[in-house]
């Protein structure tokens, strides 16, 4: 978890970012900010409440990690904080040569430094980058005369953070420890924040490997089962609750505890084996064998477990459990499922 007191941001500096397709340029700004106690409280609130998931990135490049212009930067950056106005005119310049999309929208840069920032336990110096596209309409109270007039201005909702990194000093050597934001722009014009500036790849953590091997798994119960076995609609609904049973009760992870208590049959767990190699080479990851379990992981892909049979569009059957008290069959009148229970409530 990230923590940061407001004695944490020291310095902050703000750039223009405009559109390079439509010749928008960049504004740089002739120093840092003035911070007194009070924006130093807002800023803290507008830069880091949007940082509430556990999972965390770090900046690679494919050849050499120096060749990634903001670990670079960063680096520097870290190196000799007072290089902070200097490495933010360069990160401003990176990043509006990758804003090219017509959809991308011009706004302010900033670079900021944080100290003491508590995270897992740890305290850390982090560089901050954030970047505010969408202005909101707002009215302010003016009184003249003893009356009172309203006026209507343009500005940034400091509870809507639109994309922010946070990069704390801690595993330089490995592209960092990154925390991302990006609340705007879904479709292809928003990976020029994630891939094409920052350009990070997730952290190989115990976050990271729940996360991986949860979709694994739903993938192969879902997708790949019913192609190699004949494994009715419950029967994948029931090893979906096992193996949501299985990360909600153990601390730690073993694939071969797993295999045994989830899959069980031999020759289903022959081939889960094999799908986990071919799903690593596809998706170019690695899936270790044993980790520690996350219980935020777990919790955020749980509600991708889909434990639901839909019947002709009209009627749903949810398997919470229990799939001893449902059963499939056909008679003259079609197909059916029979449930089995003792309270109605």
């Amino acid at each position: 978890m990230i923590y940061c007191e407001k004695s944490a941001l020291k310095y902050v500096i703000v750039h223009i970012v405009g559109n390079k397709s439509f010749n928008e340029n960049v504004i740089y700004s002739a120093s840092e900010t003035i911070l007194d106690e009070d924006l130093v409280g807002v800023l803290n609130m507008y830069y880091l409440q949007s940082f509430k998931t556990e999972e965390y990135y770090q900046l690679y490049h494919e050849s050499d990690l120096v060749l990634n212009e903001v670990y670079t930067y960063v680096s520097k950056i870290f190196d000799e904080p007072k290089q902070l106005y200097e490495q933010s005119v360069n990160l401003a310049k990176h990043l509006y040569e990758q804003s090219t999309h017509p959809r991308i929208k011009g706004g302010e840069f900033y670079t900021v430094y944080f100290k003491d920032c508590i995270f897992d336990g740890e305290t850390l110096d982090a560089v901050g980058l954030f970047k505010s596209e969408n202005k909101e309409t707002f009215l302010k109270v003016l009184r003249e005369n003893g009356s009172f007039n309203l006026v209507s201005d343009k500005g940034i909702n400091i509870k809507k953070l639109d994309k922010g990194c946070l990069i704390f000093n801690k595993d330089r050597e490995n592209g960092y420890v990154v925390a991302v934001v990006d609340n705007t722009n879904k479709g292809v014009e928003a990976q020029y924040w994630i891939d094409d500036f920052l350009h990070v790849c997730q952290r190989k953590d115990e976050y990271a490997n729940t996360q991986n091997f949860m979709t694994l798994a739903k993938n192969f119960v879902t997708k790949e089962l019913p192609k190699e076995f004949e494994v009715s609609k419950a029967d994948q609904i029931d090893l979906l609750n096992k193996s949501l049973h299985f990360f909600k009760e153990k601390e730690t992870f073993d694939i071969n505890d797993f295999a045994h208590e989830v899959i069980a049959q031999p020759e289903v767990i022959e081939r889960f084996h094999q799908y986990k190699q071919e799903y690593e080479d596809q998706s170019d990851i690695v899936i270790d064998n044993q980790f520690e379990i996350s219980e935020s992981a777990c919790k955020k892909q749980q509600r991708s477990y889909k434990r639901v049979i839909n019947l002709d569009k009209k009627i749903q059957i949810v398997i919470a459990g229990n799939r001893q008290n449902v059963e499939q069959g056909e008679d003259d009148r079609g197909k059916f499922y029979k449930v089995y229970y003792e309270d109605e409530e």
